[in-house]
């Protein structure tokens, strides 16, 4: 979902509905692992934990693409951030 979201910051000449496009096409094929996947958790995992789980490697990801792919950097905030987002998911998974 990263690069269907924000790999069109790349191509901001491109037309609007192009992107749009480009971005559901490539959305669509995660959806196809991401959809059974969830079944298929959801008997070991609650539907909280599966979403926690799905931002945790989300914004894994993000930070990943962000620096690697868009050039933008990490400051010591959006760092910070990352790890109160990390220890809230700590605690999602302590709950019963």
């Amino acid at each position: 979902m990263t690069f269907a979201w924000y790999g069109h910051l790349k191509f901001k000449s491109s037309s609007l509905m192009i992107v749009i496009f480009a971005s559901w096409g490539i959305a669509f094929f995660e959806y196809l692992f991401q959809v059974p996947a969830n079944r298929i958790g959801h008997g070991t995992f609650s539907a909280a934990q599966l979403k926690t789980i799905q931002e945790v490697i989300t914004l894994s990801v993000f930070s990943v693409f962000s620096v690697l792919y868009l050039g933008e950097s990490l400051s010591w905030s959006h760092l910070l951030g990352f790890a109160l987002i990390a220890s809230g998911a700590f605690f999602i998974f302590q709950a019963k």
